[in-house]
């Protein structure tokens, strides 16, 4: 199933936090994106759905082999496209990670491996 834009930033929040502290339940990922619980409450349903992530007993949410191949992916895009943006460009750091997280979820495959090609060689 392809995830829209709000579901890729979903998996990828689920995956920062898992690194950043080993856990994640709904509420952590309310209070890293700010959103109202019935809103994560929904979408982690859909993601459960779709067998991107799984729910343990605890409440504990996991990444699925899916889930987390998805979220890898994402989240490589978006360290390359703010690293370009910001040593390249010399964008501003904040403005980078912003753009960066637009970005990553329109650009082609192509455009991204010739950005890492790029990146490389710098």
């Amino acid at each position: 199933m392809a995830l829209r834009e709000s579901g890729e930033d979903y998996l990828e929040t689920i995956l920062i936090l898992h690194e950043r502290t080993g856990y994640v339940r709904s509420i952590d990922i309310a209070n890293e994106l700010g959103y109202s619980k019935p809103s994560i409450s929904r979408a982690v349903g859909i993601l459960r759905d779709s067998g991107y992530i799984n729910f343990g007993a605890d409440g504990q949410i996991t990444l699925t082999e899916a889930g987390r191949e998805k979220a890898e992916a994402v989240y490589a895009k978006h360290k390359m496209l703010t690293r370009f943006l910001d040593e390249i460009l010399g964008v501003s750091a904040e403005n980078a990670e912003a753009d960066a997280c637009r970005i990553e979820h329109v650009i082609s495959e192509e455009t991204f491996e010739k950005l890492v090609e790029f990146m490389e060689k710098q």
